[in-house]
């Protein structure tokens, strides 16, 4: 009896493996994610590299869970992830998929819109949002006494310096009854930006509410949150997956799989964040190494990540209304479609 059961046992996993391979196809056990099959003897592996926009951070789990499950060796990819500290910023990740560097880079939506407007005009592109919603705000130390954006008028403002982030936030301030071109504009190193809020050598600084946010609550640091969208400035999606249309075109399979690979990573860290904090704590920052910290963001961020359904996909109203705003104040943004910024077909299993 136990060497028949065994026969048949054999001889469903042989059919099972048979078809798998033949439809170049094997359903993972998660969320019924289908990656594509990789026969390891018969097939190249595709070296890809990602540019992050930060140091390693819970806007990132989902790529650090795809590696550490081998979803992108499952899909044919190795996977090497860029972080800016490696160069200080010396080249925006965003520059590195231009430069050719990268392949894809994290960057807000508006960096598309920049890229295809310079002088040079690149093809960038966004293939896929990390989160459905903005989680980011401007931010104030609670005991500097400003109490909306109006009160910023006259203040230090630590900006990342990209293209279209200071006129927001004097939009903002203007909004609120106040002067935004009274708003003093200073540029620490990217990395530090932070750091100047709470040492008071700036008033207020632009940050993820997932990160900086969750920071600040843990170590008793009271802030005042301003949300672009609370004062009538619309915005996009950030951070979004940024790469060259040329590239995409040419590789297409390849960036296919590795959407598929990076959905599955976030929906299992969002299903499993515990363990996918398990994962991140050995790469992140030393300073940002705290377990109970990481377990908060992880929980605040994973809200954000979608349904199998929505991950990484953008609306295409949202996108249009961002950047009808911009087109309004930036004569030399009106020459480019809002079509042109973003696509979701490469999200289509």
């Amino acid at each position: 009896m136990r060497g028949e059961i065994g026969r048949l046992i054999y001889h469903f996993i042989s059919f099972f493996i048979l078809k798998c391979h033949s439809r170049r196809l094997c359903v993972w056990p998660l969320h019924g994610q289908i990656l594509p099959f990789r026969d390891k003897y018969t097939e190249l592996m595709i070296t890809l590299k990602l540019a992050l926009d930060w140091t390693i951070n819970t806007n990132h789990t989902g790529f650090v869970v795809a590696q550490t499950q081998k979803y992108y060796e499952a899909a044919g990819i190795e996977l090497i992830l860029l972080t800016p500290d490696e160069d200080n910023y010396a080249i925006t990740p965003a520059k590195k998929v231009e430069l050719g560097l990268a392949d894809f880079a994290l960057c807000p939506l508006e960096s598309i819109l920049s890229y295809q407007t310079k002088n040079n005009p690149f093809d960038a592109v966004a293939i896929a949002a990390i989160l459905q919603e903005d989680i980011s705000s401007i931010v104030v130390l609670k005991q500097s006494g400003i109490e909306s954006p109006k009160d910023l008028a006259g203040k230090a403002y630590a900006s990342y310096k990209a293209r279209y982030e200071d006129e927001m936030v004097k939009q903002m301030i203007s909004n609120d009854g106040g002067n935004g071109e009274q708003l003093q504009l200073i540029y620490p190193e990217k990395l530090g930006i932070w750091d100047t809020l709470l040492t008071g050598k700036a008033d207020a600084t632009w940050i993820f509410d997932n990160w900086e946010g969750v920071i600040a609550q843990q170590k008793g640091i009271e802030l005042k949150h301003f949300r672009l969208a609370d004062f009538e400035v619309p915005y996009g999606y950030s951070p979004v997956i940024m790469t060259s249309r040329s590239k995409m075109k040419e590789h297409r399979k390849a960036f296919q799989n590795f959407l598929q690979a990076t959905k599955a990573g976030f929906l299992q860290a969002q299903s499993n964040p515990e363990t996918a904090v398990e994962w991140l704590l050995p790469l992140v920052p030393e300073a940002d190494h705290h377990l109970a910290f990481l377990q908060e963001s992880q929980r605040f961020t994973s809200c954000f990540y979608g349904t199998g359904e929505s991950w990484g996909r953008m609306n295409p109203k949202r996108v249009k209304t961002f950047i009808d705003w911009i087109q309004q104040r930036d004569p030399t943004a009106r020459q480019i479609s809002y079509q042109s910024l973003f696509t979701n077909e490469l999200l289509s299993e």
